[in-house]
């Protein structure tokens, strides 16, 4: 394996101008530049991280940990993250917590432990010992799919009790009366919960309830949320409109309306929430607030790229998801 030493020997030239290259190419004349480079490639010379990171003190890596890399909403967040953090010369290093606040913190510290210079993470329900451990590092640590001015840390996102009271009052503005909701597992999920919450609120401002017995907690996935909708349908009277805590759940919901016999949305309107691409090319395809992942994602990347260079002060960013009306929804008959 090439070292540095054998680069200076090919390129004719110290360790130190090599060292120089690798680190501050500027510092460097434009054709020594150019002869140690092709050097390093006729070599295939890889410079040791560990190294490097002993000489420049810093990794140049940024840790993110997301509940569950298998939804499509957190794929499109890290992807843009990544994009924005490479451009910049930045590696993201990437872990998930299943939900649980005590595997968060867990992956935290061992991310902490590596090196990296920045933590970016998903809404706000965690262990208060994740903050205590950034502030004491002093690492900046970003929040995604949430936005609060009030947050101890930068936040990209919207709120997701006030969007999903849009939701509530579209269909109730279609005159439905009887709602019913199929929402995320709430425990150790802001998101869910407070989704849920906003339904609750814009129903009650409406002079509307939404029973206990018309709220169906699902882990995010078809089964879960077919099941979820046969224990509504099960309801007399069936309601007349169904939310969901998400695009995965509403298309769980509409093949179980579908399977006992229903048209969608004659019989049912449903929502959804997140704007997947599924959504969009289901039959029918689904009514649902877009959200704006990838731009949380670069601007994620950004507020921690430039966390230190605004005082540490944290920022939050409000990206206002979009209702996007499609064929699951009509007043009901």
């Amino acid at each position: 394996m090439a070292t540095i030493a054998d680069v200076a020997r090919r390129a004719r030239t110290s360790k130190a101008t090599v060292s120089r290259v690798l680190n501050r190419p500027d510092t460097v004349k434009p054709e020594l530049r150019e002869a140690v480079e092709r050097a390093i490639r006729e070599l295939a010379y890889v410079p040791l991280g560990a190294a490097r990171s002993l000489a420049t003190k810093r990794t140049r890596t940024i840790g993110a940990v997301v509940p569950t890399v298998d939804n499509a909403i957190f794929a499109r967040f890290l992807d843009s993250l990544q994009s924005e953090l490479s451009e910049h010369g930045m590696l993201l290093l990437l872990a998930s917590s299943w939900y649980e606040p005590e595997r968060e913190l867990a992956e935290v510290r061992a991310l902490v432990e590596r090196g990296v210079e920045g933590i970016a993470l998903i809404g706000t329900s965690r262990d208060p010992k994740t903050y205590e451990l950034l502030r004491a590092r002093d690492l900046p640590c970003v929040l995604g799919m949430v936005c609060d001015e009030a947050l101890p840390v930068n936040s990209v996102g919207w709120n997701n009790r006030l969007e999903m009271r849009r939701v509530a009052n579209f269909l109730i503005d279609l005159n439905h009366q009887h709602l019913a909701m199929i929402a995320g597992i709430t425990k150790d999920n802001d998101r869910a919960h407070d989704r849920l919450i906003g339904a609750q609120d814009a129903a009650r401002e409406r002079g509307l309830t939404i029973e206990p017995r018309d709220i169906v907690e699902a882990r995010y996935s078809i089964e879960a949320g077919r099941a979820g909708m046969a224990q509504l349908l099960r309801r007399k009277p069936r309601p007349t409109a169904v939310m969901c805590g998400n695009d995965v759940l509403a298309v769980a919901a509409v093949l179980e309306a579908l399977s006992q016999g229903l048209q969608i949305p004659r019989d049912i309107s449903i929502t959804g929430f997140d704007d997947l691409e599924l959504a969009a090319n289901f039959y029918p395809p689904i009514t649902t607030m877009h959200v704006h992942a990838n731009e949380i994602g670069r601007n994620a990347a950004r507020l921690l790229l430039t966390h230190h260079e605004r005082g540490g002060q944290p920022e939050a960013v409000y990206l206002r998801p979009d209702l996007i009306v499609r064929d699951t929804t009509v007043p009901p008959r």
